[in-house]
């Protein structure tokens, strides 16, 4: 054996034997990188924010594609129906064009999503649900994103005759098998709180760690936690966050208020989070508009955590 090898194996084993356990092995790595790592998180485009243009055909997924790396972001984020044809996936032809169009700007695709309901009664239905993200899996995987972003079900109702323990039951069975199947394609699936089946940080923490999944994470939504103190909630998502959405609006005790960047980006730094932070802008007025001021608004949160 390499003596250098042995030597550093041995360091290794040494220095490792300090870190102290968490829940979620990318928080361990955070923590063994250190923490004041702020050049590691950088700035994503949800696509969403271009939803209008987009779906109407003013704008080509090419279109913002070049907007986002113009105006600075380092990566995006083009969830599935701004692709042809969804929700059957895209030929090779188009999706590696896109994806050819993203590096030569220098951007990174930081993750995709799809619209997806576990909360499904019928059995044959949810497994077509499965099957969907599945197949959005192996999108992922070839345009190189790292993740896919889910949901557990697109309703606040329970399906009429079921308890809330009996659906989150079929919610993790579905994510237990879509994880087992991203991981032989190296690909994370990111289950998204959006203020339907899920809406609080306990329902969130419940199902991640049901599952109990390298290949499960968190895409922290900051606007959809909608019941109590919205900060409070995401502090207890965020170590299990593999990638997030920042919104200009979040709700405190159910109250549109205008997002505490400083807060948020406190809460990032201290979750010790290194990756994208995609935004996401909504509500009327010109994309373009919005997306670059509120891109400049975080981006200044961030300098000035630094």
């Amino acid at each position: 054996m390499n003596p250098r090898s042995s030597n550093r194996r041995a360091f290794l084993k040494t220095a490792l034997a300090s870190v102290p356990l968490v829940t979620s092995a990318e928080t361990t790595l955070a923590r063994e990188v250190g923490t004041k790592q702020t050049s590691h998180v950088r700035l994503s485009c949800n696509l969403y924010s271009f939803n209008e243009p987009l779906m109407s055909r003013q704008m080509s997924l090419e279109d913002v594609l070049t907007f986002c790396a113009e105006l600075g972001f380092d990566a995006v984020d083009p969830t599935g129906y701004y692709f042809p044809n969804y929700p059957t996936p895209p030929d090779n032809d188009y999706l590696y064009r896109i994806k050819r169009k993203a590096f030569r700007l220098g951007l990174d695709i930081s993750g995709t999503g799809v619209r997806n309901d576990f909360t499904l009664p019928d059995a044959g239905r949810r497994k077509m649900e499965i099957e969907l993200v599945r197949k959005w899996t192996d999108v992922a995987a070839r345009l190189g994103a790292p993740v896919i972003r889910v949901f557990a079900g697109t309703g606040k109702e329970l399906p009429a005759g079921y308890n809330r323990v009996e659906v989150t039951n079929w919610v993790v069975d579905a994510l237990r098998e879509c994880a087992d199947y991203a991981a032989k394609q190296g690909v994370l699936i990111v289950l998204q709180n959006h203020a339907d089946f899920i809406q609080t940080a306990d329902h969130v923490l419940e199902i991640i760690q049901r599952v109990k999944s390298d290949w499960l994470a968190v895409n922290l939504d900051i606007g959809s936690f909608k019941i109590g103190d919205p900060y409070a909630q995401i502090a207890r998502v965020a170590p299990h966050a593999a990638t997030w959405q920042i919104k200009e609006k979040m709700f405190m005790d159910g109250q549109e208020v205008t997002t505490d960047l400083t807060k948020v980006i406190r809460i990032v730094r201290e979750s010790h989070y290194r990756g994208y932070l995609p935004i996401e802008t909504l509500g009327k007025g010109d994309p373009k508009e919005k997306v670059t001021v509120f891109y400049d608004k975080v981006k200044k949160a961030m300098e000035a955590a630094d």
